[in-house]
């Protein structure tokens, strides 16, 4: 019988195949294992992103507890509303002379920072420490020269916070530790050694706080915005022309910031005297348009008002309250 040869079986080709079987299996484990960690710790990774931005967002927003707390140090901050003002009036002024003058009013609402730095020292909704003393105001008359007053609930500021009379006309509640108060006008420069916010009362004033035999009181004093029966009024200094002339403003609700005149190139703004006046030395918008614009950034027009030296000239128009 022939016999048939058959190829020798080879073992190791049967072996590899086996050993290949689980080792491929095991790959595509591990690989199957590392897939699903990336995609579990890129899902963990965006979750700690959105918490992140979360977070972020959360503190860039200001609470309302860390808004209210603010203040300066040295002062007594208080919240106020910031609202467009509007003017108590707008007429045809009939003048304390034959002329008459036409009065024209424009608001502006301005920016906190803006009334803050009109302000200068003296600002709104603070609080100011100091002293009272006494003086005798006479007629009520002082350094700002706004002459002779039936109202003798007047002060002079002292010097510092006087600011080269940009505290002229203004209005301040003063209290004593005891709680009693009294609204003065500032009409007058205590000068040193009078310290900063220290107010030097009319003897008449001082006596509603306490005895004048106290001499020296510890008070507190802030800015206000009063409700006033007249308008404010403009007044040429003695010997003003049409060449050179100083300017007063009085009977304001509100301290007075700037001063302007109509000049050929638009409105030129005047330097303040610490006597009071603005002044035009050469002569520029004298007789002219004036803008007169107070601690709140709210401006008046006024035109019509002659060179009339030492003569009171309504305008008809008031500052808005605070």
């Amino acid at each position: 019988m022939r016999a048939t040869k058959h190829a020798a079986p080879q073992p190791w080709r049967r072996r590899g195949l086996v050993t290949g079987i689980p080792l491929g299996l095991l790959v595509v484990g591990v690989l199957a294992c590392l897939a699903l960690t990336v995609l579990a710790g890129s899902g963990a990774g965006a979750g700690r992103a959105g918490e992140a931005s979360a977070a972020g967002a959360r503190a860039a927003a200001p609470s309302d507890a860390g808004s209210a707390a603010g203040g300066g140090a040295g002062a007594t901050v208080q919240p106020t509303a910031s609202a467009s003002p509007t003017l108590a009036a707008s007429a045809t002024p009939s003048l304390s002379v034959s002329a008459t003058a036409t009065a024209s009013a424009t608001s502006t609402a301005p920016a906190s920072s803006r009334a803050a730095a009109l302000a200068g020292r003296i600002r709104p909704a603070v609080s100011y420490q100091g002293a009272a003393t006494a003086y005798a105001a006479g007629d009520g008359s002082g350094s700002c020269l706004y002459g002779a007053s039936d109202d003798l609930m007047v002060a002079a500021m002292n010097v510092t916070d006087y600011e080269s009379a940009k505290a002229c006309g203004a209005y301040v509640l003063v209290r004593a530790a005891s709680g009693a108060t009294i609204t003065v006008r500032i009409v007058n420069e205590c000068p040193s050694p009078c310290a900063r916010g220290q107010l030097d009362l009319s003897r008449q004033a001082f006596a509603k706080l306490a005895d004048l035999s106290v001499g020296r009181l510890p008070i507190t004093w802030s800015l206000l915005s009063p409700d006033l029966p007249g308008t404010i009024a403009v007044r040429y200094k003695t010997g003003s022309t049409k060449w050179w002339c100083g300017i007063q403003v009085f009977g304001h609700r509100n301290p007075v910031a700037v001063l302007e005149v109509r000049a050929a190139g638009g409105w030129r703004r005047l330097p303040r005297t610490d006597y009071n006046y603005f002044l035009s030395a050469d002569g520029t918008g004298c007789g002219g348009a004036l803008r007169i614009t107070d601690i709140y950034g709210e401006q008046l027009t006024v035109d019509g008002i002659a060179v009339r030296p030492d003569v009171a000239q309504p305008t008809g128009v008031q500052f808005a309250g605070h």
